[in-house]
């Protein structure tokens, strides 16, 4: 009977045409308006390299680490370049700043850095920023070298070499404050966009699961009336049911990761398995979640279908589809409602793959996932045991 079941219930999902568009069709048109409205956020919102002057004084050239800095900072051939500096005299910075031709300047004076400015903006702020974490670093150096050279004078070592004991503790500064990027290129607001899109597609998987089981319901369905009367097993319909729905469920999520990369050319980085095995594992939450809606709510099909709609896009909504700020406020706020939301939950598994240098959040988001799934299925299969007709 499940086999029978199984075959029946994939053929005639197949035949349905609202349900392939909405399964198949209708994420990837919503992933192609995604591509079009967004695919050009990240080089907008990017920074422009920044013009400033620096004041090439003797006290800035002996200041070896702002020279160092900026150098780096200035490199043309760098991708990450944020400044375009140009070293000339007090005079000309002035007419520099005069001319609007920078957004300020820098002097080294009596030891310290002193910024000019002409008006408050991000750059200003920024030069100013990198200028305070220098004179920071560069007091963190100073007094781990006095402790290191104290440290060697209590051993008895006289004989210090100074440039030495500050190249270590330069050293040891940068091993030890050294930051990695372990983000991926993915890791901007389009592909939080990308991954709210996977997140409703396995939650509109109910969708298929809904459809499937309301065709082995006496109040929906002549069929339904004979599986009713047939001494067959509750649990055996809702499994080859789920099974049959599972596998067009994958059917149209391979359809969109093809399309997303080989089309759109959205690059998922190097976690491209991880991201698969938790769609599988969010479709099967969307899949019992449609069929919890399926065998527990007593009305028509179009309620049903409502309901089930309003649940996913409620969800959808809530994890960042509209708006990513939503999440994070939500998490803040009422972190149990995105705990409890199974769209956040795969969103979140998302996430954590890029922001977090191990999987014990994606794997929580996994479980707790299957969970879920799990007493969805076991409230259906109990429901659907207790259905009483007064008549057939």
């Amino acid at each position: 009977m499940f086999i029978h079941n199984f075959k029946y219930t994939f053929k005639t999902l197949l035949k349905n045409k609202a349900l392939i568009f909405w399964s198949f069709a209708f994420p990837i048109i919503l992933g192609t308006l995604f591509n079009m409205a967004f695919s050009n956020i990240s080089n907008t919102e990017k920074l422009d390299v920044i013009d400033i002057a620096i004041v090439n004084n003797e006290e800035f050239k002996i200041n070896t680490m702002y020279v160092d800095t900026f150098k780096s900072l200035s490199d043309k051939d760098n991708n990450d370049q944020l400044f375009n500096t140009k070293y000339v005299s007090i005079k000309k910075a002035k007419k520099l700043l005069e001319d609007d031709k920078i957004d300020g300047y820098m002097v080294i004076k009596d030891n310290k850095p002193n910024l000019v400015f002409n008006k408050n903006g991000i750059n200003q702020t920024i030069l100013k920023y990198v200028v305070e974490e220098i004179q920071s670093n560069k007091i963190i150096i100073n007094n781990l070298t006095n402790i290191e050279i104290e440290n060697q004078i209590n051993n008895g070592n006289y004989n210090i070499d100074y440039n030495e004991i500050s190249k270590n503790v330069i050293n040891k500064i940068n091993s030890d404050v050294n930051i990695i990027d372990k983000s991926n290129k993915n890791t901007d607001f389009m592909m939080i966009e990308f991954y709210t899109l996977i997140a409703m597609t396995c939650l509109y998987g109910g969708m298929i699961s809904m459809t499937a089981i309301n065709q082995n319901l006496a109040n929906i369905s002549n069929r339904g009336k004979r599986i009713e009367v047939a001494p067959t097993k509750k649990s055996t319909i809702i499994l080859s049911s789920l099974c049959s729905s599972y596998l067009i469920q994958l059917m149209g999520l391979l359809l969109l990761f093809i399309y997303t990369i080989f089309v759109l050319n959205v690059c998922y980085g190097n976690n491209l398995l991880l991201i698969i095995l938790l769609s599988l594992v969010g479709s099967l939450t969307g899949l019992s979640l449609g069929l919890s809606v399926g065998v527990l709510t007593k009305k028509g099909e179009g309620t049903k279908i409502g309901i089930l709609l309003a649940i996913t896009m409620i969800g959808s909504f809530l994890s960042g589809m509209m708006g990513v700020t939503l999440k994070y406020i939500i998490d803040k706020n009422i972190p149990i409602l995105n705990k409890i939301n199974p769209a956040s939950m795969i969103t979140d598994g998302f996430y954590s793959l890029y922001y977090y240098s191990n999987l014990d959040r994606y794997y929580f988001n996994i479980v707790s996932l299957l969970i879920v799934s799990s007493i969805l299925i076991i409230l259906s299969v109990i429901k659907l045991r207790r259905n009483k007709y007064d008549s057939i």
